[in-house]
């Protein structure tokens, strides 16, 4: 803008005339920017005089004929544009002929009814003078737009718009487009000032506004229903355009102007035809076809992912309901449910905007006299509830984490009304099922199955707290989003709701099928968690909107809650819903006719709730995925049920942890997950710092359970997982209280070891590995020689001859008479002086946990021959533990390696390829702890074998490919060539059992083996290095000799190895690295 502006409109119109007169003799572009910068330099008053006589050159450029160039319309768009947004238009004449030559400048040449195709900047120009027109006409002329004599020009303008909007690609004009309708409806919410019309003045633009009514809803539904790709502006634009023309035509107020005003017959011709009377008749159907549109609406942007979206739901919620309440009958419910659905919502803004909405609906509703708000309510709900289980079957996951949120929303609104409808008995049943029917698990993965424990969670420490729950799988749904609405309504409805009524209604449908047990423990667990007031969001701030004060919501008592708790884990832990099997081989012949004898001797009601066994022998897929994911579901259930109670829940682990500590022990991996996780929330609940604190302070009924079902193993037969774990999260101080059960687990073994070895083994390892944890021993301290010791050695050789030579001669007698007959006397023992005076010997009593350890590997010695590989190969783990507690005792140990002897070797030497590696490895364990009692037998028995077996593998090994490192016989050489090493230095093996075991292991120096047995074979060398340095330096160069080595002096022969006349070859680079590590020649010398 020019600094010094013309005022005086004179001077103004003098300096203006000369490019307004070029700018009419050749319109073009350079010519109307000329105007325009001129026209800057005019004061807005000056301007407001002379606007008639400026406007005319640029209109008369628009109504020149013929087609015209875009750069020179838009340019006299702009400059329109500039005129109008400082003057005001105070003629209807003006304001009528400019919105008509606007309009046209939008439409197609040769279809006036549709847009032109003309450039996006063009239209944009267009748009926004159409828009600063409305907003600059003066007083009232603008109402005259709306005259019926005007509905022909103000249709076609609307269609215009309309067409624009939601056919144009490009956001800008589709969002100027819906800008022009909003001021064209007197209903821009921009910053400038506008005109506020009247009762008469909104009775008139409702009138005409009737008549396009089915075009605006049809045109705006599709675009607020389009690609989200389009934009969030464009969708709120497009919404608000729709319900502000709603809300004027379908206004309450204004239908009773309708019915009470009698409007004067005037002759109109044709365009009669185009006024709507809204009638009541007329109002009903327009309800009922609005309330299509609106469900519509409300799908499409319910869950739309920009949160403006749903805050303009709500929004447009509140002006229908708060302004044609009475005139849309058929859309207040789909109104309802659309603010119900936000009340929920993830964003903070569009939550509290509906807490204010619902509040002052709920505030007038009751003003009014309407119908009661619960009774709405309480309908709304029991219709959702019964099209729930379809619209989650057909529906997409955002329709229906809305329809989860709606249902939670009438939960949150009626409160504690929530009681007095669930007393209804058809709305309790239709809720009740309906989240029996949603809450459906899919459980045909068979990866459920096929995961198992394989090492037990030993170390749960303070952060123990934070294991994750386990992941469901559900039939309708698939997002975690949707899991969590669910669980937030069963507690809602625990929170609010008659708890006692609500556990007895899902208890029995957890009796009436197998098909709803897990929906129903699923509900129960949350109910219970809700009525203890966890996990809920509360909105404390927010009024009530049925008249009840929220500020202080009842709670169920905690003698309540505690009752219906005992009641609902009695159910989840009796035999016929806790003793599932989860595992196909668990269900054997001997399994099944405990399970049926157990059966027979039950009342009846407990013999119904064994119906989820399967009749067969061996269970489908299907029912093993279904028990373990009940089990599981049981399982997360008691752990939320001791943080409902907190500390009070101590009363109930007498109950309750041994069932829990069961199902820790278990083969599969969700239902020892999910036990553990269980652990955990006991531990939190009752303060308990960890779950070994847990066990111990709990040992003794724990133990007392134990050995009473020792005794009972049709019944109980899995006592000694519960052993098992009690081990596992412990520490020496329940060594004491437990040795009395692990002899009743000894006995029990004795008695019955055909039978349940399996479950034995498994309670008598963990007991083994937690002794090894709690008394820790030192192996392998006999420590082989070190180099000073060898030289020590070296430098007395001839203190060694002379003794040698001594010994030999006393040998022949020569020398003996020399010696002191009186010396030869062997003096009496000092033992046996004391043996004397103390009296008979009595043997030392033995530690508890070694004689514990004896015991155990006195069984094993039975075991290690049974015909079960399986049995096998845990016995050998249980036999290496029990050699690491007897190390630190070597009078107890080498009996009990004597008598074990023979079945160990018979493992070793002929048994399947799993075993020999496991045997073998106990080996070396007892080559370390008593190598000197095991090195004949090894010399004699073992080696032989194992190294004739490397030989013969070492070909088969030296010609495969990569698909060998896969196979047992490469294992098996793997573990033997990893172990030989150590075992032989531990064994302190003779001159003759090392060459064997070189001769077996030079093969894998080649470059053709397996790169992790050429690792294993260099191990074995340098190991044995330690033993004899020079056999093995000798049998290197044997193979591979790098040096020639020239005799230092003449007379001296030369000395020549067999390696060192051969060529580079696949043991060379081996060889090399092995020869690398021993002294150089000249200072061996």
């Amino acid at each position: 803008m020019a600094e010094h502006q013309i005022d005086d409109p004179k001077i103004a119109f003098a300096y203006l005339r000369p490019s307004c007169v070029l700018l009419t003799k050749e319109p073009t572009a350079a010519n109307v920017k000329t105007v325009s910068g001129h026209l800057r330099s005019v004061s807005y008053g000056a301007l407001q005089q002379l606007q008639d006589y400026v406007l005319f050159p640029l209109r008369f450029v628009l109504k020149t004929p013929g087609s015209k160039r875009e750069g020179l319309v838009q340019a006299v768009m702009e400059t329109m544009t500039y005129v109008l947004e400082n003057t005001c238009v105070q003629s209807w004449q003006s304001l009528q002929d400019l919105f008509s030559e606007l309009c046209l400048c939008l439409c197609s040449p040769k279809d006036p009814g549709k847009p032109g195709v003309t450039s996006e900047e063009l239209k944009l120009a267009v748009l926004k003078c159409l828009d600063t027109l409305l907003h600059s006409a003066y007083g009232d002329i603008v109402f005259k737009l709306y005259d019926p004599s005007m509905l022909p020009g103000l249709g076609a303008a609307v269609s215009l718009l309309l067409a624009l909007t939601e056919q144009e690609k490009a956001r800008g004009v589709q969002t100027a487009a819906l800008k022009c309708l909003l001021s064209l409806f007197l209903q821009c919410d921009c910053s400038q000032e506008h005109i506020e019309p009247g009762q008469e003045e909104r009775y008139l633009l409702g009138c005409a506004l009737a008549t396009f009514l089915p075009g605006i809803s049809r045109a705006l539904s599709l675009v607020i229903s389009g690609d989200v790709r389009q934009g969030h502006v464009v969708t709120v634009k497009a919404m608000r355009v729709w319900y502000r023309a709603v809300g004027l035509v379908m206004a309450d107020e204004q239908l009773q102007i309708t019915e009470a005003k009698d409007t004067a017959a005037v002759e109109m011709g044709r365009v009669e035809k185009l006024i709507v009377k809204r009638t009541p008749s007329w109002c009903k159907d327009t309800s009922k076809r609005l309330s299509m549109v609106l469900q519509n609406i409300i799908s499409c942007t319910s869950a739309h992912p920009h949160w403006k979206v749903r805050l303009e739901l709500v929004n447009m919620s509140h002006l229908l309901l708060s302004q044609c309440s009475q005139s849309v009958g058929e859309c207040i419910g789909p109104l309802l449910e659309a603010l119900v659905g936000a009340i929920n919502d993830d964003e903070p803004n569009v939550k509290n905007r509906c807490n204010t909405v619902l509040n002052e609906v709920a505030q007038k509703s009751q003003a009014t006299g309407g119908q009661d708000f619960t009774d709405i309510l309480s309908e709304n709900l029991h219709s959702l509830a019964s099209s729930l289980p379809r619209l989650m079957r057909t529906t997409d996951d955002q329709r229906k984490l809305f329809l989860l949120n709606v249902f939670l929303g009438y939960l949150k609104i009626l409160g504690p009304k929530v009681d007095s409808v669930l007393t209804s008995a058809v709305h309790l049943e239709r809720i009740s099922k309906a989240l029996m029917q949603v809450l459906e698990l899919d459980v045909t993965d068979v990866k459920i199955i096929e995961e198992r424990t394989l090492i037990p969670l030993t170390n749960l420490g303070p952060d123990m707290h934070q294991m994750q729950p386990q992941k469901k799988y559900f039939l309708f749904f698939t997002d975690d989003k949707i899991f969590s609405a669910l669980c937030k309504i069963c507690r809602t409805l625990g929170y609010y709701g008659n708890l006692y009524l609500l556990v007895d209604c899902f208890m029995e449908l957890y009796k009436e099928s197998s098909v709803y047990k897990k929906q129903a423990a699923l509900a129960l667990n949350e109910v219970i968690v809700g009525a203890a007031g966890i996990g809920l969001e509360t909105d404390n701030s927010r009024m009530d909107y049925i008249g009840v004060s929220q500020s202080t919501p009842s709670r169920t008592s905690k003698e309540d809650l505690r009752s219906s708790i005992v009641s609902i884990i009695e159910e989840y832990i009796s035999l016929g819903n806790w003793h599932l099997p989860t595992v196909s081989e668990a269900v054997d012949n001997e399994t099944q006719a405990n399970l049926e004898s157990t059966a027979s001797l039950l009342p009846h009601p407990e013999r119904n709730s064994l119906q989820i066994l399967p009749t067969s022998k061996t269970p489908t897929l299907h029912q093993l995925n279904g028990n373990i994911w009940q089990i599981c579901i049981q399982l997360e259930g008691i752990g939320g049920f001791a943080l409902a109670l907190g500390t009070d829940f101590r009363l109930l682990l007498m109950t309750s942890l041994y069932p829990v500590l069961e199902k820790a022990g278990d083969e599969s991996l969700l239902v020892s997950q999910s036990a553990y996780s269980a652990i955990c929330d006991l531990c939190k609940a009752c303060d308990y710092s960890s779950p070994k604190e847990l066990v111990i302070q709990n040992s003794d009924y724990l133990l007392n359970d134990v050995s009473l079902n020792l005794a009972r193993p049709s019944i109980h037969p899995h006592a000694t997982r519960v052993l098992a774990v009690m081990f596992t999260h412990s520490d020496a101080s329940l060594l004491p209280l437990v040795a009395d059960v692990v002899q009743d687990v000894l006995t029990a073994l004795d008695l019955s070891y055909e039978q349940r070895t399996p479950q034995f083994c498994t309670v008598l390892h963990s007991l083994m590995k937690a002794l090894v944890r709690w008394f820790p021993a030192n192996i392998g301290h006999q420590m082989p020689p070190n180099k000073e010791t060898q030289r020590k050695d070296c430098l007395s050789l001839r203190q060694f001859l002379l003794d040698y030579k001594k010994q030999k001669e006393l040998a022949e007698g020569i020398g003996i008479e020399e010696e002191d007959p009186d010396g030869l006397d062997i003096p009496p023992s000092a033992s046996t002086s004391e043996e004397d005076m103390d009296g008979p010997d009595v043997k030392e009593e033995l530690p508890l946990h070694i004689q514990i350890a004896k015991d155990v590997m006195e069984r094993c010695i039975h075991l290690l021959s049974d015909s079960n590989l399986r049995t096998r190969l845990k016995v050998l783990d249980i036999l290496e533990l029990c050699v690491c507690v007897l190390c630190a005792r070597e009078n107890e140990l080498l009996p009990m390696v004597h008598r074990c002897w023979p079945a160990l070797l018979h493992r070793l030497t002929n048994d399947d390829p799993l075993a020999v590696p496991r045997a073998f490895k106990v080996l070396c364990v007892l080559g370390e702890s008593c190598g000197d009692f095991l090195r004949k037998r090894v010399s004699k028995e073992v080696l032989p074998r194992i190294t004739s077996s490397l030989i013969k593998q070492s070909e088969i090994s030296a010609r495969s490919g990569a698909v060998y490192t896969h196979t047992l016989a490469y294992k098996l050489q793997l573990a033997v060539l990893q172990g030989l090493g150590p075992l032989g230095v531990k064994l302190d093996l003779a001159e003759a059992d090392l060459d064997r075991i070189f001769d077996a292991c030079l093969p894998y120096l080649s470059c053709r083996q397996p790169i992790k047995l050429q690792e294993a074979c260099l191990s074995v060398f340098r190991h044995l290095m330690k033993l004899d340095a020079d056999a093995c330096w000798f049998t290197l160069n044997e193979l591979f000799c790098p040096v020639v080595y020239e005799p230092p002096h003449p007379l001296l022969l030369p000395v020549t190895l067999s390696g060192s006349d051969k060529p580079r070859n696949e043991f060379t680079d081996n060889v090399l690295k092995l020869l690398q590590q021993f002294n150089s020649p000249l200072e061996s010398i």
